[in-house]
């Protein structure tokens, strides 16, 4: 029976020795907690480390304790853990995820070996335990290179990867020296999932502009294989937090909490020790709100907890000593007989005391600097079953777009946090209601099993998306179906785009001129008396006549606007206005000197905009601004906009490849039609010729053709083929 192979750098229990005895503890980690009870189910397992280093000889010992759980350990050694986790992964990807490259990183070229050699050790475990059919599922940083290591071993496998911290924008990512290969590891996946859609966007953002690798919406074309991106917010077991608050326990500390703290307004927040999160910021917005509002010394407190977290690191010693510092001064400066207004615990807490402070606090303050989800707001929200309490959200939390109706403030002004926090003490009933209310709903519905299930629906749906690609990819026996049929028939014609067909696309759209290999396939193509070989292009007629006028070729120049028969001159569709163009270039000479790298060309019935020497990024916004502009102006002189790889053109709406094809079509009763095109002109083409044609994509973005290849060498193929009747690639 298939099943799900969850990956993650720890497995969700930490292994203890006590008295030469090992012992399972479950792990604090949000995707342990969020993950906990979805991995038991079926015949899933749970792949990752153990937590600790352990003895060869006592590994057998581990792997029987874990295989009874459905967990299955990777063993790393104490080299592996320092430099592949506390260096690499720490030191380099979690401040530069977070925006704290400049304070933190350090890149060391043997972290990097060691992040690719213990990659790879889980690939060998994970290569060990599937089977086809099997869906794996790999989390976080820890293992970016991971799905592509796996892809390589098993091409047809389902992987899904997700992230659990932000993806940075380009310019951070960049500063990364092995960007490229962490992003061609994450690209073994079939679907990439985020928190949220910000995290989506910088993540293509850093794909389109580091890689060689096209992008359309969400969707990444990488080889044969379209990969989707896409957000999908994390949730947490709702119920089982709701559940925990009406254990009796639970009741009976939070009643003690509450007395304890009878006469304060309880502030409750949770952190791991972490400069990501805030903490100190919290204590300065604790400090000018005492200070700027005396009347509530003696009436809050803080009870701030901060789990214990790689506090042997320097950076992290540094904050643990700056936190206690503080506290301190905060405590001594405004400190009475009978109240502190920080109470400061440095240690792990059990998930009923959790619960407990869950349930007693009046305010939950949640202000991390930079956050991929923070479930710690999400869970008190499932725990104020009397629908009561405010939360304090940081805007940077992948969370806070979700939970709108907390009170969302920017973690670096402290000033309008210390306000939040006046804000949510002074807030009435009512309204505390009428907040919590429509959070309470939303986690409960966007659960942990949701995310679960939302993410695995999109899976398969990518899987099916891609096998459908496959059925449509003109490869051995689809190429072997269209070589019979070329066989079969005697009165064959086959229309043939250029620029981005035959031949790649040029910085420079004068390079793009045919080589001898093109000139001997084309040959060979019309040395045939059964065929009828067209070229139809966008490109000028005098461009296509110098390069084709002495062959057997069929010339349709400037999407139909001239026509050239073999040995005949050029003749041109008579009877259109150009009167336009005037207005038209002022508008394009505008965008061109907005947008450096660029220009106009001017063909007969049209006026295109080239922008493939433009900056990335900036080419395609300045052309979907053009295209905005023109719109209204073209409709009203009659004029059709074709956006194209790297273009804009604007044409007379009489003039297109389909009108064009259709009038060569009419003059013969082909038995076979054949039509290659790339871009958003051949679509026209498409469409214009019968249901029997064989009409194909170049590229695998949407079309109305029946058939794909991926790129020029593979027409080639294909054309090459057709002459010798078999696939030849």
């Amino acid at each position: 029976m298939p099943k799900t192979i969850i990956v993650a750098n720890r497995l969700p229990v930490k292994i203890q020795e006590n008295n030469n005895e090992f012992n399972l503890m479950p792990s604090e980690g949000g995707l342990a907690t969020g993950l906990g009870s979805v991995y038991k189910t079926d015949n899933n397992i749970w792949i990752g480390w153990p937590g600790q280093v352990i003895a060869d000889e006592r590994k057998d010992e581990v792997a029987g304790k874990l295989k009874d759980l459905s967990l299955v350990p990777v063993y790393l050694t104490q080299e592996d853990v320092l430099e592949f986790y506390e260096g690499f992964s720490n030191d380099v990807l979690w401040p530069v995820f977070h925006y704290y490259a400049s304070t933190y990183t350090t890149y060391k070229p043997s972290n990097w070996d060691y992040y690719q050699t213990v990659n790879q050790k889980f690939a060998d475990v994970i290569l060990q335990h599937c089977e086809p059919g099997d869906t794996i599922w790999i989390h976080d940083y820890q293992l970016l290179l991971l799905p592509a290591l796996i892809r390589k071993q098993r091409p047809d496998i389902s992987i899904g990867f997700f992230l659990h911290i932000p993806f940075p924008s380009h310019e951070m990512y960049r500063l990364i020296p092995w960007r490229a290969e962490l992003l061609r590891g994450m690209l073994g996946a079939d679907l990439i999932g985020f928190h949220t859609f910000d995290d989506v966007r910088h993540f293509l953002s850093s794909v389109s502009r580091i890689l060689p690798t096209p992008v359309s919406s969400n969707v990444i074309t990488c080889g044969e294989r379209s990969i989707v991106v896409e957000s999908f917010p994390m949730g947490i077991d709702e119920q089982k937090y709701a559940g925990l608050t009406r254990l009796p326990e639970v009741i009976e500390h939070a009643d003690q909490i509450r007395e304890i703290y009878k006469n304060n307004r309880l502030i409750l927040s949770i952190d791991r020790l972490d400069y990501s999160k805030g903490i100190l910021q919290r204590l300065q917005a604790l400090e000018l709100l005492l200070e700027e509002h005396p009347e509530y010394v003696g009436q809050l407190t803080l009870y701030m907890v901060v789990v214990p977290s790689r506090d042997t690191v320097p950076q992290y010693m540094h904050l643990h000593d700056q936190i206690d510092k503080k506290v301190g001064n905060i405590n001594a400066k405004y400190r009475t007989i009978d109240w502190t207004p920080v109470s400061y615990y440095y240690r792990s807490l059990s998930i009923e005391t959790l619960s407990a402070l869950y349930s007693a606090a009046d305010v939950c303050l949640v202000n991390p600097m930079r956050d991929g989800m923070n479930l710690v707001s999400k869970e008190y929200v499932a725990s104020r079953t009397n629908n009561d309490g405010v939360l304090v959200l940081s805007e940077m939390a992948g969370a806070s777009r979700e939970l709108i109706d907390a009170i969302l403030v920017n973690p670096n002004n402290v000033i309008q946090v210390k306000d939040a926090i006046i804000e949510a003490l002074n807030m009435p009933l009512e309204e505390q209601q009428r907040r919590m209310k429509q959070m309470r709903q939303l986690v409960a519905k966007f659960n942990v099993n949701h995310w679960v299930q939302i993410f695995m629906e999109r899976l398969n749906e990518v899987k099916l998306l891609q096998r459908s690609m496959q059925t449509r990819h003109v490869q051995s026996s689809t190429a072997q179906s269209i070589i019979n049929r070329y066989h079969n028939t005697s009165k064959r014609i086959i229309f043939l785009d250029y620029d981005g067909t035959l031949v790649d696309f040029k910085p420079n759209v004068d390079q793009a001129s045919p080589d001898r290999e093109l000139y001997t396939l084309l040959d060979q193509l019309s040395a045939d008396p059964n065929n009828h070989v067209v070229i139809i292009s966008g490109r000028k007629h005098e461009n296509l006549g110098n390069w084709f006028a002495d062959r057997n070729i069929y010339l349709v120049a400037e999407h139909g606007a001239w026509f050239k028969q073999q040995s005949m001159e050029w003749h041109k569709i008579n009877g259109l206005s150009t009167s336009w163009k005037k207005d038209i270039q002022l508008v394009l000479e505008k965008f061109v000197d907005r947008t450096p790298g660029s220009f106009i060309e001017e063909k007969t019935y049209s006026l295109v905009w080239h922008y493939r020497k433009a900056q990335r990024g900036l080419g395609e916004l300045r052309a979907n601004e053009l295209m905005n502009t023109l719109k209204f102006l073209a409709t009203d002189k009659g004029l059709q906009l074709l956006p194209g790889d790297k273009v804009v053109e604007v044409k007379n709406m009489e003039i297109n490849k389909g009108k064009a094809a259709l009038s060569v079509v009419q003059q013969t009763d082909y038995d076979f039609i054949m039509a290659l095109g790339d871009d958003f002109t051949d679509e026209d083409l498409f469409r214009s010729l019968p249901e029997s044609s064989v009409t194909i994509k170049v590229g695998t973005g949407a079309s109305v053709a029946k058939f794909y290849v991926r790129n020029p060498k593979e027409v080639r193929g294909l054309l090459r083929s057709l002459t010798v009747g078999e696939p030849v690639y």
